[in-house]
This record gives C-alpha cells, structure tokens and sequence, in this order.
C-alpha cells in the first residue's frame, strides 16, 4: 500500500516536472497581469483626523461634569448625519473639486452617495476619541477634506448644540408663559371667589364664631341695660305719681281750711284722672305684656274716659279746660320737674339702646348666616382649588427649568459647554492603502501556481495513453514480461537541448524584465511597497 503511494506521489512530481514550462508560464503570466492590473487600478489614499469630545466645563444642572458613554456614541452619531448631509457634502465636493469625471457621468445624488461610502467615522471603545478618515485618489485633496470634515464636526456640534439650547429655552419659556396664563387665570378665579365670600370661608369660621358669641354677649348686656332703665324709669313714674298725690292732697288740705268743702276734698278732674290712669299704664307696659288683665283694664278705663271727655258740652270742656289749666300752671314741685328729666333721659337712652340693639341683632344674623354657609364654602372652595396645587408644582417646576435652560443657552453662547477637538489633524498620505502590491503579487502567484498546476492535471486526465506498466496489466488483464524505456535518438536529444535553452532562456529574460518593469515603476512611485 505505501509503495502504490509512493508511485503514484512519484508519477505526480515527474508530471510537474514534465509540465514545469507550463507552470511556469502560468507564474509568469499572472504576475503581469496582477501588475498591469496594479497599475491600472486607481490607487486610493486614506487620511485619518483624531477627534476628542471634551466635556463641558460646567454643568448648571448637576454642577458635576457629565457622564459620557454611550452618550458620546448618540453625539457623534447624531453629528455624522448633520456632518454628511447633502448641503454639507455637496459644498465640499465643490470646494475641492471632488470626483471630476463622475459629476460629468451622474447626478450629484450619487456622488453625494459615493463620497459618503469614501467617509468612516469610527468611535473608540474606551474615552471620549474618535477618528475621521476619507479616502480619495488625491493625497493632497484626501488631507484637505479629512481636515475639512474635522472643522465641520466642531461647527456642527457648536450649531447643534446652540440651536438645541436655543430651542430648548425657548420651549421652556412658551410653556412657562402657557402655564402662567393657566395658573393666573386660577388665582385670579380663587381670588375673586375669596373676596366675595371671605367671610364665609371655613378659616373665618373660628373668628365668625368668637365673633358672634362677642356679639351675644353685647347684645344680652344691652338687654339687661334696657331692663334696669325700664325699672328705673317705672320707678321714677311711681314718685311722681305718688310725689303728685302727696301734692293734691296737700292742696286739697289747704282748701277745707279756707272754709269752702270742709267735710271732704273735691273729685278729681277727668283730665288729670287720665294723665294718672296713662302713666299707669306706661308703668304696666314696662312690665307686663298688652294681654295682661290689668293692662287691659287700664286701657278700658283710659277709652271710657276719652269717650266721656269727647261727649261732654263745649262750656264745660273749657271750664275744664280752665280748671286743667290752673291745675298745670300752678306751681309743680322741683323734684317732680328733676324726676320728669330723667324720665325723659332715660326714655332717650332706652332708644338708644334699642336701635344699638337693632344694629346687633342684624349682625348677629349675618354672622349666624356666614358661619352656616361655612361648609358650602369649604366644599366649593376644594373644587375650585383641587388641580391648583397642582398647576402650582408645574409652573415652578416650568421656573427651574426654564432656568437652567437659559443657563445652558448662556453657557453654549460662551462656548464652555462639551465640544469637539482636533487631536491629531489629517496627514498627507505617503502611500496608498489600496490596492496592496504585496498582496496583490502573492494572489497573483497563486492563481499562476494553481492554474498551471491545474493545467498540468487536467492535460494528464485528457491523455489517454499508458505511460505506466500497471495501466497496461490493469486494463488488458496480461501480465507485461517486459518493457523497453524510450531511446531518443541524437537529433531529438539535440533538438530538446535546443528547446529547453530556448526556453530557460526566454523565462530567464522574460523575468528579468519583469523584475525591471517592477523597479521602474517602484522608483516612479507607481509600486508601493
């Protein structure tokens, strides 16, 4: 088994061996073409600008520098998409005169499109750095731009983040203004409300009722003010009546001892009776009610005089009147005349009184009145104030933000909030990135290597003529005796010394050729190690 194996390892290194022109052919022709290719292909040059995203130096909300992160990554890739927009690229495309002949052959749209694939935007995985490359197929053009899309990242993000700023201010002022308009309205609503019932509103209804138990307590004092003025005034008319008595007897008195009616005084006039029974009755009022018996009796006998009075003849009206009229212009007694005063006086404080009482009485209704509605009030006043607790908290909460929002915007002004900053800015590229030579020549000797070998197999599957013993035995089936080696004769010896020199020779030159060809074009600058 291994001796077949090695025979048929043999049989396949004797082939190449055989087939080592073609091989070589192989090599020779694909590492032209790879170099033809080399040079045919445009060679594209990379620039890369490094970035850093410093972090603002104050922060008005937190007062503490701001946690980055996946932030960083939302940042740029907000900025790539402002960065390459269509005015942005197109711009630039103008500016240094990008892609000449494919503005020439296709709408400005896919060459935004193309110079969009040439761009890569890469953030780091660790800190606050990212890079920027553009590749082109001018070095000085790829540096210009690489550096361009640098400065455009820091003006986009100072706009953004100004305009964002900006914005946010004035959303927060709107709201606020919004919310102002709506909470001023609800004051005003409660103000007005509070004003028209202030006296009503529970907090009043402890004062209301210290209040009215004040006016209570006044008003029973004036009360019982009143009833000793009444039983001083009833007892001042008791002293007169008894003072006016004592008077006409004491006149009554003085007449019998004149000799005139000596067994008994004279009645007493009608009117003078009447002025008694109605001071009598004045008394009575003050202390008993218009259905007490007496007061009505009283009241009787003051009609019955009256009636008498009215019926009696003219003459002896006036002599009564006469009579009447010597009784009250005979001289009264000082101290009648002292008491009648304060009659009087106390007629007038008793008024008084009773008007302050009045006064009382109506305000003591209108605290009973304010302390009922109290409950009502309570109820309308949390219907109307429910959500204002409420409004209150978003409107300060609107205050505080739209604070802070000024603050950034002010910060952003200044420019001392997070920014972008060129580290490392874009290089003029030495030497293209694509395509490699090196590669380009290793694949190159591998299709030649592969496709000559390929070549030299499939020659040999193609050729059906025995070349070995064993195929012979194999598929006749007879054993072979013998076998009798090819004997070349010296004319074909000559002419394959011949070939191969030939052929040795035309690989030897071709390749120095090549290797000349290489050296030219890597002195030229074509060939880029």
């Amino acid at each position: 088994m291994e001796n077949q194996q090695r025979q048929q390892v043999k049989k396949y290194l004797d082939l190449l061996l055989q087939r080592w022109k073609l091989i070589v052919a192989c090599l020779l022709v694909a590492v032209t073409v790879g170099l033809a290719l080399y040079l045919r292909i445009p060679k594209l040059y990379r620039s890369s600008a490094l970035l850093s995203y410093e972090q603002q130096q104050i922060n008005p909300g937190r007062m503490a520098p701001e946690r980055e992160g996946q932030r960083l990554r939302d940042t740029v890739s907000t900025l790539s998409e402002l960065v390459m927009s269509r005015n942005n690229l197109e711009k630039l495309i103008l500016q240094f005169d990008l892609y000449p002949e494919a503005r020439q052959k296709l709408p400005i749209e896919d060459v935004i499109e193309a110079m969009r694939k040439d761009i890569t935007i890469s953030p780091s995985s660790r800190g606050d750095t990212f890079t920027v490359d553009f590749q082109g197929t001018q070095q000085d053009k790829v540096m210009k731009v690489t550096n361009a899309l640098g400065s455009k990242f820091i003006e986009e993000n100072l706009k953004y983040r100004e305009e964002r700023a900006t914005e946010t201010s004035k959303y927060t002022e709107d709201e606020l203004n919004l919310a102002k308009v709506v909470l001023d309205k609800k004051e005003q609503a409660m103000r007005d409300y509070k004003l028209q019932y202030y006296n009503e509103m529970p907090e009043q209804r402890e004062s209301n009722i210290a209040r009215l138990s004040s006016l209570h307590e006044q008003y029973q004092g004036m009360q019982n003010s009143v009833q000793d003025l009444e039983r001083t005034r009833v007892m001042a008319q008791e002293q007169i009546a008894l003072r006016k008595r004592l008077g006409s007897a004491l006149a009554g008195g003085a007449q019998g001892a004149a000799g005139q009616d000596s067994s008994s005084a004279q009645p007493m006039g009608k009117y003078e009776r009447l002025q008694q029974l109605r001071q009598y009755l004045d008394g009575l009022l003050n202390k008993y009610t218009e259905k007490h018996p007496e007061v009505r009796r009283t009241r009787q006998l003051i009609a019955k005089i009256e009636v008498d009075l009215e019926s009696e003849p003219p003459s002896e009206k006036s002599t009564a009147g006469s009579e009447n009229d010597r009784v009250y212009r005979s001289p009264q007694d000082p101290e009648i005349q002292q008491l009648q005063l304060q009659v009087k006086e106390i007629d007038l404080n008793i008024k008084n009184l009773k008007k302050d009482q009045e006064k009382i009485k109506g305000e003591i209704n209108r605290y009973e009145k304010w302390i009922e509605a109290a409950p009502v009030r309570e109820a309308e006043w949390n219907a109307l104030t429910r959500d204002y607790s409420e409004l209150r908290r978003h409107y300060d909460y609107l205050v505080a933000q739209n604070l802070q929002a000024g603050s950034v915007e002010h910060l952003e002004r200044k420019q001392k909030g997070s920014k972008f900053k060129i580290i490392d800015p874009a290089r003029f590229p030495d030497k293209p990135f694509k395509p490699d030579f090196k590669k380009m020549l290793l694949l190159a000797l591998g299709i030649g290597g592969g496709l000559g070998v390929g070549l030299t197999l499939g020659l040999d599957f193609l050729d059906t003529s025995f070349k070995d013993v064993h195929d012979i035995e194999s598929v006749l089936g007879v054993e072979v005796v013998s076998s009798i080696p090819y004997i070349e004769t010296s004319s074909e010896m000559r002419k394959q010394r011949i070939y191969l020199i030939f052929s040795v020779s035309f690989f030897f030159l071709y390749t120095v050729a090549l290797g000349a060809a290489l050296i030219y074009f890597y002195l030229q600058g074509r060939i880029v190690l």
